[in-house]
């Protein structure tokens, strides 16, 4: 891969994305990206005025559109609105977040970051031409995922280490959906990224110690920009050499920052096991049946 960046973007003339949490941070960098290559964005947001004001700095090629990752109602109900669409790109995400439920009554984080993006990329799959990309995190590492307990019903619960369970979630869910695509014979591909430490508006937040690590890392500038972190994801979105299955991330201080490469997930997300209990109990949870890839 060398070193990749937004200038070997190739040109996205056509091609129509839907970019989740593209209002500010990761998600509006890559909308931002895409569309300077020629592609079609849609900025799918829960904050709409931050969506309409990054839309207007990218011009005609973007529209906005309402969706609560955390309200099933609302994923249906953006789904609904689709026709079709080249890429989904699932980027929206919160961390560290106080205990709470989502409308539909699951774990705050477990219920945006992985079952909100579950049940819209189950609706929308039989409507994406070519490929979902998958947002996880280093944070995965630290997992401590319950399939049996997604919602902290019976462990306690630690923000960081709910954080982990979700984004470990998201790859566990990647994964399986770029296995699923392989064995049905499907052109479609699923990839992953994470973007390492990049400084965004989800760090600072928990109101734990590991605030004052994060504004120790921005102190020693540990942490890369925005749109820097964004180049593993654009990468898995838009690059002809991006594969099916594959995780990339950045190259450089243990996956903190750099130029994407193919990164390393855990031993454990290999697990077909544990890749089919959480495959069957999201669609248990958010009512929504994976169809045939």
């Amino acid at each position: 891969m060398g070193g990749w960046s937004r200038d070997d973007i190739p040109a996205q003339h056509g091609r129509r994305f839907i970019i989740t949490g593209a209002n500010s941070g990761l998600g509006a960098e890559t909308a931002k990206a895409v569309a300077a290559a020629g592609g079609q964005v849609t900025l799918a947001c829960r904050n709409v005025a931050k969506a309409r004001t990054v839309a207007e700095q990218i011009g005609p090629a973007a529209t906005v559109a309402e969706l609560d990752l955390s309200d099933l109602a609302s994923v249906r109900a953006f789904a609904d609105t689709v026709d079709e669409a080249d890429v989904l790109v699932n980027n929206a995400g919160i961390m560290g977040v106080p205990y709470g439920r989502t409308i539909d009554g699951f774990e705050m984080q477990m219920g945006t970051n992985h079952l909100g993006h579950f049940a819209l990329t189950a609706l929308l799959i039989p409507k994406i031409t070519e490929r979902v990309v998958v947002l996880s995190s280093i944070a995965h590492r630290f997992a401590r995922i319950d399939v049996d307990d997604l919602g902290y019903d019976r462990r306690t619960y630690r923000r960081a280490i709910a954080y982990g369970d979700s984004k470990f979630a998201n790859m566990l869910f990647g994964l399986e959906l770029a296995r699923r695509f392989e064995a049905a014979g499907s052109s479609k591909i699923a990839v992953l990224a994470h973007p390492g430490y990049a400084s965004t508006g989800l760090l600072g937040k928990t109101e734990t110690t590991f605030d004052y690590v994060m504004k120790a890392g921005d102190l020693l500038r540990v942490g890369q920009t925005p749109a820097m972190g964004a180049l593993p994801q654009l990468f898995a979105a838009t690059s002809p050499a991006a594969r099916n299955g594959t995780y990339y991330g950045p190259r450089g201080l243990g996956g903190l920052r750099g130029k994407p490469t193919v990164a390393r997930t855990r031993r454990a997300a290999s697990d077909q096991d544990l890749r089919d209990r959480l495959w069957s109990e999201s669609e248990r949870l958010t009512g929504v049946e994976f169809p045939a890839v």
